[in-house]
Parts: structure tokens; C-alpha cells; sequence
């Protein structure tokens, strides 16, 4: 397939800013036209109620902005939840989806106790992930998973399980580095190979093996060149997505604030300047 030179930039606006003003921005200010939303004003995404998607729909039109993706918390929950809890969710963040005009929507694989195995719950975790692209199907929106440490689809296996097994058009994968060098994982010696032909997006942080710890893309052991080399020799025409965990991460998600956030983005187009992509 022929290189693409230029991808779309994007990013989570909540690392920057609890004000989706202020998101923009900065946003706007690296060069960005998208934003990647999860929380705004303080509230996540799964918590908007019509009334706060409509002001923040406006806040974004009027920046002339367009959203990249709902990075929601779906399948961020234990595995014993029943299957109706995370649907339901499910089917109110489309809503946001739909108002924001974003077509794909970020999940999760499901977390297990601890006196459970990722095999144990391999079955509920499925029934679980099919009836939320059963859901994607019917609101047409894609469902785009993240490798998330301590999920079911944590490790390159698992999540190639995941997305072989659930065998939707409307379920794909966010690809993410540092996560999986959290997991022990050489992203790309390990992963690329099987799960390169389902991915649909890229989200932008990298990590060092030794501790764990969220370090700007290229500046760990994330294998982040090699990466966006063979995403551009493979045509790649898709959303890169800023999400730096620099100052802080938790446990739905992380903050930088503007100043790390811009170096963020200044090592990424680095990065990128090697292999001779731009972004816009």
C-alpha cells in the first residue's frame, strides 16, 4: 500500500484542561482541528446529560473543531456486572456520539477480581463485548478497543481473542503503546504482526519497561518508531491522539496541563519528522 504523509492530530482535551475552552485552545495552538473528548467541566463523558452534550457541541462548532473519538469508560467495570449495566451505558454515550458527529467511540475489555484469571472470564468478557458491538451496529458507530493493563485485552493474544472472536466491522482497535509496555509487552516485536490489520487509531504515549512510568512518545521503550514507520508504509490516513499521562494517570484516565501537554505533542512531531509525516 502507498505511504501517507499526512494524519489527523487529535487529543484528549481533558489532560489539558477540566474547560473544554481552554482544551481547544491548546489543542488549536499545536496544530490540532480535532479533540478526542472523555470529560468536560469535570464530568465524563458517560455522565453527559442532554444539556451539557448540546453546550459542549457548541463550544466545539464554534472553535471550528471536530471530535476524533468519545474516549469513553465502557468495559472500564468488573466482569460480574451484568451484561445490561455497560450496554446501557453504551447506548447514552452514542447519544453524545451522535450530537458530537463522532463516529468512533473508545472501550474497554472488562476487569476480574483477583482470585480470577484472564481464561476464567473469557466467556462473560465475550458475551459481554458482543452485545456492545451489537449496540455499535445498530447506532453505527464503531467501537474502538484499548489495551488497557489489567483488562481482559491487555496482552497482543487477548486482545487478537477479543476482536477474532467478536468478528464485528463495528468493533476495531485504539492502538497504545505505553500500555503495553505496562503489560511487559514490546508493542511492536510482540503485537504489530497480529494486530496490525484491526487497527483503526492510534493513541499517542510512550513508557519506560523498567518502571512503568508515561514518558512523551519516543522517549521510552514503546518501539513508537517503528510503529508509525509501518503505519505509514501501510497507508495509515487516520487520527494520531494526543494523550500524554505526564503529571498524573487514574483510574478513568490522566492529566498533563498545557505545558506538558505541548511538549507531549512537540516530541511527537519529532517523531514523526523522521519518517516524514506531517499532521493537520
Amino acid at each position: 500500500m502507498s505511504e501517507n504523509r499526512t494524519w489527523t492530530l487529535s487529543g484528549f482535551g481533558d489532560e489539558i484542561s477540566d474547560d473544554p475552552a481552554i482544551q481547544l485552545a491548546v489543542l488549536e495552538a499545536l496544530g490540532a482541528r480535532h479533540i478526542e473528548v472523555r470529560s468536560a467541566w469535570g464530568v465524563n463523558v458517560a455522565d453527559f446529560d442532554d444539556e451539557r452534550t448540546d453546550a459542549l457541541r457548541a463550544v466545539i462548532r464554534d472553535a471550528g473543531f471536530g471530535v476524533s473519538a468519545i474516549a469513553s469508560p465502557i468495559g472500564k467495570v468488573d466482569v460480574a456486572l451484568p451484561v445490561e449495566h455497560e450496554v446501557e451505558r453504551l447506548r447514552r454515550v452514542a447519544r453524545v456520539a451522535h450530537a458530537l458527529e463522532a463516529r468512533y467511540v473508545r472501550i474497554f475489555s472488562f476487569y476480574r477480581g483477583a482470585e480470577q484469571t484472564p481464561e476464567g472470564i473469557r466467556d462473560d468478557v465475550l458475551e459481554r463485548m458482543s452485545a456492545l458491538a451489537a449496540v455499535a451496529e445498530s447506532e453505527d458507530v464503531v467501537l474502538l478497543h484499548e489495551n488497557e493493563k489489567e483488562i481482559y485485552g491487555d496482552v497482543p493474544a487477548r486482545v487478537l481473542d477479543l476482536v477474532e472472536s467478536v468478528g464485528s466491522e463495528h468493533l476495531r482497535l485504539a492502538w497504545d503503546n505505553a500500555n503495553f509496555v505496562q503489560c511487559g509487552v514490546k508493542p511492536f516485536t510482540e503485537g504489530w504482526g497480529i494486530l496490525s490489520p484491526y487497527v483503526d487509531y492510534l493513541q499517542v504515549k510512550d513508557a519506560l519497561a523498567a518502571t512503568g512510568d508515561v514518558v512523551p512518545a519516543g522517549e521510552g521503550d514503546g518501539e513508537l518508531l517503528a510503529t508509525v514507520t509501518a503505519l505509514r508504509d501501510a497507508g495509515y490516513a487516520g487520527f494520531a491522539s494526543l494523550e500524554p499521562h505526564l503529571a498524573a494517570g487514574f483510574s478513568l484516565g490522566g492529566f498533563s496541563g498545557p505545558a506538558a501537554f505541548g511538549r507531549a505533542a512537540r516530541a511527537f512531531a519529532r517523531l514523526l519528522d523522521e519518517i516524514g509525516v506531517t499532521t493537520a
